[in-house]
């Protein structure tokens, strides 16, 4: 459960640290697109079967559906498919059924094909930070991401909570957020950290009015996240 803390105030102090920590963030996160995300359908749409929901899928295209992922599916716990990528040295599970789907920008991404707004990506980008406190505290960085990079201009963003991890001596940051766009909510998790020269964020949520069936799932693929120097065996 990700600890609750108040939203900073603003005022022209922090709004010049907010201008500052933004130009510290390596540039590809700064200009990281967004993973695409479809509007929740309306009611009267929801009397559609779940077959015919597939089919509609994948006649549409929306998302191109990779064979055979570029990251190495491994075993993860139960109702969860693990996945290791050897190269840039990262893992996590993500939700049984959930395919990979390819997204420009992003270095992999899994998702409900069924529920649009259900997915996790991550992004990495270089930087020369040896560690993700050099960025700031978890509320400041949490802050800066979600409205500077999680979230399109055209929505409406929210830090619900923060929370600071460390595990083999890195330092993850964990942060809970809402974007409100015109037809829905998305009720969102995320976790950065910086390794190898790189900074990591993997991001995953739900539709608000799914949060309270998924937020289980998607707290454990936030916290399954690691990234190591190397990765043996």
């Amino acid at each position: 459960m990700l600890q609750s803390r108040p939203t900073l105030t603003a005022s022209n102090a922090q709004q010049l640290k907010a201008a500052a920590f933004k130009q510290q963030l390596p540039r590809a996160v700064r200009s990281c697109p967004q993973v695409p995300r479809c509007q929740a359908a309306p009611e009267e749409s929801q009397q559609v079967s779940r077959r015919q929901v597939m089919q509609l899928c994948s006649i549409a295209g929306a998302f191109t559906i990779l064979p055979q992922s570029a990251v190495a599916a491994a075993k993860g716990p139960p109702g969860f498919n693990a996945a290791k990528d050897t190269q840039d040295s990262y893992q996590f599970v993500y939700p049984f059924g959930w395919q990979e789907v390819s997204v420009d920008g992003t270095d992999v991404v899994y998702k409900d094909i069924i529920e649009p707004l259900e997915s996790a990506s991550v992004t990495i980008s270089k930087t020369d930070k040896a560690s993700v406190t050099e960025f700031g505290n978890p509320l400041e960085v949490a802050q800066q991401l979600t409205n500077e990079v999680l979230t399109p201009r055209s929505q409406q963003a929210k830090v619900l909570g923060v929370n600071k991890r460390e595990i083999d001596g890195r330092t993850y940051y964990e942060f809970e957020f809402a974007t409100k766009a015109n037809t829905y909510i998305r009720h969102a998790l995320a976790v950065v950290t910086v390794g190898n020269g790189k900074f990591y964020t993997l991001t995953t949520g739900s539709n608000e009015n799914r949060w309270s069936k998924m937020k289980e799932r998607l707290v454990e693929v936030v916290k399954s996240f690691q990234v190591s120097e190397r990765f043996t065996g």
